[in-house]
């Protein structure tokens, strides 16, 4: 039986790339997404040119029983996926004050409520399979709280806290688990943020961030979470030992771009 691996989030960014890495491999895919044009096309083309068998799903992950119902159509298939990548996600960026709350409820359901219970639900199939893979796709965000971008740092800080814990859980059996956290790169991310207070600092590129993903699911001993970027993996480690009113004054000020610094 062909291993299989679901991707949420996978119409653009990073979805997309960890679902051609995938098919590359030779696993069967599930692509989720609102997106069904987009599934469609990159089923087709993986379908073409690695000989995988692709199910498309169409969901909105923002409703309350979206990872449900992904979770229904894939036993409905008979599917025993081996990998979960969870890509889906937005971020909003305003004072909270001026957030509309049913955004924030949205990106809430997409960020953590979708990706905790599509990682719950999956588990059993995950620990089961001989090499198993866990990746959530969290942000250099989730390591310090940004004044404007409150709700998605705090997003992230949860997806970055659960998924290592999971890692731990997870020692011992042949599942990998992966938190990976790049700062802004080149995906549909700014658009659907309606914000340009994202692009902070260098923009990756997606292709080679995945890369280093997947070169560290690997490796015999992976650890549990993944920093894109020399700067981002120091400032990350400044947040942890520089007094908290300081790294807030920080993030604010990178947060609000040199416009308005």
């Amino acid at each position: 039986m062909s291993n299989v691996a679901v991707v949420t989030g996978a119409s653009s960014g990073f979805g997309e790339q960890f679902a051609r890495r995938f098919a590359r491999a030779g696993d069967d895919l599930v692509l989720v997404a609102r997106r069904r044009d987009r599934l469609e096309a990159l089923a087709a083309e993986l379908t073409s040119e690695h000989g995988v068998a692709v199910l498309v799903i169409e969901a909105d992950l923002s409703q309350a029983e979206g990872a449900r119902r992904v979770m229904d159509q894939i036993e409905d298939a008979g599917l025993k996926p081996s990998a979960l990548v969870n890509s889906a996600g937005f971020g909003t960026a305003e004072r909270f004050a001026d957030e509309d709350p049913a955004r924030i409820a949205d990106e809430i359901r997409v960020n953590v409520l979708a990706l905790t219970l599509l990682s719950r639900l999956l588990m059993p199939s995950l620990l089961a399979a001989p090499r198993g893979v866990l990746v959530n796709i969290s942000s250099t965000a989730a390591h310090q709280p940004i004044p404007t971008m409150a709700v998605y740092a705090a997003t992230k800080a949860y997806v970055l806290s659960l998924t290592e814990a999971l890692w731990h859980e997870a020692q011992g059996t042949s599942l990998r688990v992966l938190a990976l956290c790049p700062g802004p790169t080149e995906t549909g991310f700014f658009e659907a943020a309606r914000s340009d207070r994202f692009r902070v600092g260098t923009v990756a590129n997606v292709g080679e961030s995945v890369d280093r993903a997947w070169k560290t699911l690997q490796r015999p001993s992976s650890p549990p979470s993944l920093t894109i970027g020399l700067q981002h993996r120091i400032n990350a480690l400044g947040a942890r030992l520089v007094p908290r009113r300081i790294v807030l004054a920080i993030a604010a000020r990178t947060a609000a771009g040199p416009q308005n610094a």
